[in-house]
């Protein structure tokens, strides 16, 4: 990560009685600018997937299904990775640094809502997000043919999941990021969460391949059911067939996306701290 000085991202006093929306707006634009100047983030957040695309792809081109190749089934589960990266892993890491730094402990202390911080994060989340799928789209689609959803009821299905996807890991993110407890230590509690989570839910290899107590474990998480969802998106019906529960089960992809954003606020509530423990 990067070394250099954070300075608070938050608007400054005067525009405390400005309307809500373009208080959230500000945020956002701060914290976004923000990210951007960090390059390890940029590179490692937008540029990762796209990177073990290509590497798979080099190295795996044998069919799973009929008409459904590893590269294809790859692809559905980096696209949730991605979402995963921006919000849980980006935000439980980053939101250390600033306390440690106690940019948060400056921002409690300024007549700013407490709100319009939060607010920051979650439009730089989706704004990072969107540009990142976009580009996992983009590179799919020109070198591996992937086909994008013919259907509006399939966009549909890809807007949902993405959206309680992103939004559970978000709050996850949030509520992670009060176990670290320094900045150093962020990435260190993060990371190995994030890498597990992606070796045992179906992201590196074929879910249904993995050991059955591995299935189960991962069916508690939430990216489990963001791959499930999306595989529902971008590959043929048919396949749904070959899944633990013999077909996509979007209701229950939904359910428990569902469960765990309520799960993640509940945490968020009760877990965030604006200081660390030695400034009480």
């Amino acid at each position: 990560m990067s070394t250099t000085t954070t300075r608070p991202a938050t608007a400054p006093a005067t525009a405390v009685r400005s309307n809500p929306v373009k208080l959230g707006l500000r945020q956002g634009g701060l914290e976004i600018r923000q990210f951007l100047r960090s390059r390890e983030s940029v590179v490692f957040t937008m540029g990762f997937p796209v990177i073990m695309i290509l590497i798979f792809a080099a190295i795996f081109s044998d069919e799973i299904a009929p008409g459904v190749s590893y590269t294809q089934y790859f692809i559905t589960g980096m696209i949730a990775t991605g979402l995963m990266t921006v919000s849980f892993q980006n935000l439980g890491i980053w939101i250390p640094i600033e306390r440690d730094r106690g940019v948060l402990k400056r921002y409690r202390g300024t007549p700013m809502p407490k709100w319009v911080y939060f607010v920051g994060k979650i439009i730089m989340v989706i704004a990072i997000g969107i540009a990142e799928t976009v580009i996992l789209l983009a590179v799919s689609v020109a070198l591996f043919d992937l086909e994008l959803p013919a259907t509006a009821q399939k966009w549909w299905t890809f807007g949902w999941v993405a959206v309680l996807g992103i939004t559970a890991c978000t709050l996850c993110g949030i509520a992670m990021s009060s176990l670290a407890r320094t900045s150093r230590s962020g990435s260190a509690v993060i990371t190995p969460v994030a890498l597990i989570l992606q070796f045992i839910s179906g992201v590196f290899f074929v879910f249904t391949s993995l050991p059955g107590w591995m299935q189960q474990v991962a069916a508690i998480f939430p990216l489990k059911w963001m791959c499930q969802g999306l595989r529902s998106v971008f590959l043929p019906e048919s396949f749904g067939a070959t899944e633990p529960g013999g077909s996509f089960e979007l209701g229950r992809v939904a359910l428990v996306l569902g469960i765990w954003c309520v799960v993640g606020l509940v945490l968020c509530l009760g877990t965030f701290r604006w200081t660390t423990k030695r400034d009480g």
